[in-house]
């Protein structure tokens, strides 16, 4: 390994020099961040200042640079140096721009920027350049479990992307849900008829593709292994047969609501109240012609009842909306207008809702003769030779009722997602400790399992609290809480059918982008192309399985000796190990407790008397940090008291760098993450969450340093919240002004 050799660049352009006085920054990077080389430039974003660094690295042989200009999130490809270790001090959005100017302001803002240079120097001397997990994993195949219009989908764009599919479907033949189906919506303008599936032409072409293998009849026995190198046992009627794999796609896609679940409104009670599944049957039976109910009797009068079991706020049925049921009720009215014009259709709704055609399909249903109420069905039962419905009228606002030879419920989606990991866990829990029951009730959950993992974790992915496979709604929608498997279509969220193709598209790069960041050993996401992964220090740990179990995605594992063990190309690279840590034995190259802990302790800390706070900020680097840069580029004006620190996730927060904050004479510390909870939007899933229960504890802490409790505060902070975090920012160091100076700075 080379030796180290640092330098620091100092810019002045953006307003920073007339801001600022650089030559005063350059001396404390030489003087007091002890830098080999420091420089000046006017423009160091631009070809020459870039050039300039260049040649530092190949004349000089700089192997560590600190960059003081504006924030890492800019100029990332300008300031792109992949063979040299990297901070950066953060002037213009952090400083210049968010501190008010004038005069009176100068000595403080310069005092701040000052601080954030001996931080990047401090940093940056931590860190090692990342070189990558040595393990590189090179299969590039993928195994996409579903062979409906997702998972076919999802594998012919794989396939025609240049990579190797394998297709597992349970069922004898391709199609799933979209087989059942007699027509489609249209995708596309003219939203005015119903459409061919297409599923033929799709089935075909999967079928014959020369990259795509199919196994029909089949289901998934056992998934081992990590992105890269999967190892999936699938079991046919011939037996298992071992497929190597680098990325997984779920498609499972989904079942209907069990309509016998909705008694009162004549489901499982009336031969002639069905759901949407059962209406496609009829409809495939009559091919076009006149639909008959299943005792053989044509059918002259139809009522759809909307949202049947669906957006219900009881808690006894589902409490969403499935997304196409609206649409596919529209389309099943049409089957009866297209086959005899004279059936008296009628769609019952409280609000119809058709995503991505706007109003031009129904306009057209009702060119057809369908009529459309907006009601709310109380009850269906059985009267004379068909049912009676009775409902809230409610644009008459009024009781009334209807009858019809059929009635067809729109039950909504159940998504065919696996076993529920939180129902799994403690049953596991219960059998290990001798019940006889709880190991009956394994045996037969694990018979419902879909990927059958052989992680510690369960044998499927973590769900929402309704069953969908847990994916960042928002930012990340396919990729679940194991890297390496994605979940695409109805198994994800409800959607239609054309959502579902656009999902498994998705979904499909997001495979390909995993097993080609497998093959270079860098992180799959969100922090893709990361050459960092978790290193641990063997001889230090107590074993106390604190990281295990705190980690999002199943990365580490124990060993024979109980020692723990990572799975980099599982790693997302979020650091909740490294803030699990009691003991601080788990790092990363080019982030560690060190790196956070040196900026911590560089900072030039003002004496008791000064009346300069200081206040140390933890930003999730994902929301918060890019909230404050955006506060800074809007003028949002906050105190040049904090110093704010970037961090990977709130997860990778180890309690250390607070008590030591603390002990240095910081008067306060704010941590800022993202929101957690059931619509949590942190990236890495739960760190979070992790942070927060942590952050619990701290007040024992404070305690016994005799602290106030009000010297450590959190919030959850939004990447809009720019206004925002300015305000909590102001407020908290008044609260801290109120408070007084912290004890701890006469002891440093």
């Amino acid at each position: 390994m080379a030796e180290m050799k640092t330098a620091a660049y100092i810019c002045s352009g953006c307003e920073l020099g007339n801001r600022l006085d650089v030559a005063q920054l350059s001396k404390i990077a030489q003087k007091e961040g002890k830098m080999a080389l420091v420089r000046e430039h006017a423009f160091l974003c631009n070809e020459e200042g870039v050039q300039m660094i260049r040649d530092d690295i190949e004349k000089e042989a700089v192997t560590h640079i600190c960059i003081a200009a504006c924030s890492r999130r800019s100029k990332t490809e300008a300031f792109h140096f992949p063979t040299v270790a990297i901070s950066r001090a953060n002037l213009r959005e952090g400083v210049i721009w968010g501190i008010a100017e004038g005069e009176q302001h100068d000595e403080v803002r310069q005092e701040m920027a000052g601080d954030y240079v001996r931080m990047g120097c401090a940093e940056v001397k931590k860190m090692t350049l990342p070189l990558g997990n040595p393990n590189h994993a090179h299969n590039k195949r993928l195994l996409v479990v579903g062979g409906g219009m997702s998972g076919m989908t999802s594998a012919l764009e794989a396939a025609e992307a240049g990579y190797d599919i394998v297709i597992v479907e349970k069922e004898a033949q391709l199609g799933g849900w979209a087989a059942k189906l007699w027509k489609r919506v249209p995708f596309k303008q003219p939203f005015a008829e119903p459409q061919d599936t297409g599923l033929a032409e799709l089935a075909g072409k999967v079928s014959s593709h020369p990259r795509i293998s199919v196994y029909l009849s089949s289901t998934i026995a056992e998934t081992s292994g990590a992105p890269g190198r999967f190892s999936v046992q699938v079991k046919g009627a011939a037996g298992i047969t071992t497929e190597e794999v680098g990325g997984i796609v779920q498609a499972t896609g989904f079942t209907t609501y069990d309509i016998n679940k909705l008694p009162e409104l004549g489901g499982g009670k009336s031969a002639n109240v069905i759901d949407q599944a059962g209406m496609e049957a009829l409809a495939r039976t009559a091919n076009g012609a006149a639909i008959k109910r299943a005792d053989g009797k044509e059918v002259k009068s139809v009522v759809f009842v909307q949202c049947a079991g669906q957006r219900d706020e009881s808690g006894t049925h589902l409490p969403y909306c499935s997304g196409h049921c609206c649409a596919t009720s529209v389309k099943q009215a049409m089957y009866f207008k297209d086959a005899n014009p004279q059936v008296d259709t009628v769609v019952m709704y409280t609000d119809l809702r058709l995503p991505g055609m706007g109003e031009d399909f129904y306009r057209s249903a009702q060119q057809k003769g369908v009529i459309f109420t907006k009601g709310k069905v109380s009850t269906v039962a059985a009267s004379g030779d068909g049912c009676e419905v009775k409902f809230r009228d409610l644009i008459l606002d009024e009781d009334t009722a209807l009858n019809a030879d059929l009635v067809v419920l729109a039950t909504g989606q159940v998504p065919t997602a696996g076993v529920n990991l939180e129902a799994w866990n403690p049953i596991v829990t219960a059998a290990e400790g001798g019940s006889a029951e709880a190991k009956q009730q394994r045996v037969e959950m694990q018979k419902t399992s879909v990927l059958n993992l052989n992680y510690r974790q369960g044998p499927d992915m973590p769900q929402l609290k309704n069953g969908f496979n847990d994916s960042h709604f928002i930012c990340f929608p396919y990729e679940t809480r194991r890297t390496g498997i994605y979940a695409a279509g109805p198994v994800r969220r409800p959607m239609d059918m054309l959502q579902a193709t656009e999902d498994a598209t998705g979904a499909a790069l997001k495979a390909i982008q995993t097993v080609e960041n497998a093959s270079l050993g860098r992180a799959a996401h969100p922090r893709s192309g990361d050459l960092s992964y978790p290193i641990v220090r063997l001889e230090g740990c107590t074993q106390c399985k604190r990281c295990t179990v705190e980690c999002p995605f199943g990365a580490i594992d124990e060993d024979e000796r109980r020692f723990p063990q990572f799975n980099e190309s599982r790693c997302r690279r979020c650091g909740t190990c490294m803030g699990a840590c009691p003991v601080r034995v788990i790092s990363f190259e080019n982030y560690s407790v060190d790196t956070v802990g040196n900026q911590i302790k560089s900072i030039d800390m003002p004496d008791e008397f000064s009346e300069k706070p200081r206040i140390l900020i933890l930003a999730c680097e994902n929301d918060a940090y890019p909230a404050l840069d955006m506060a800074g580029l809007q003028h949002h004006v906050y105190s040049a008291f904090v110093r704010a620190i970037p961090v990977r996730c709130m997860g990778s927060v180890n309690t250390i760098w607070i008590t030591d904050a603390l002990n240095s004479g910081y008067d306060g510390v704010m941590t800022m993450g993202c929101k957690h909870g059931d619509n949590y939007q942190c990236h890495f899933v739960k760190g979070s969450e992790l942070a927060n229960y942590r952050l619990s504890k701290i007040e024992d802490n404070l305690k016994q340093m005799g602290l106030e409790k009000e010297r450590v505060i959190s919030h959850e902070v939004a990447i809009t919240d720019s206004a925002r975090v300015a305000e909590l920012i102001n407020d908290y160091v008044a609260k801290i002004q109120e408070i007084g100076m912290s004890p701890m700075k006469g002891f440093n």
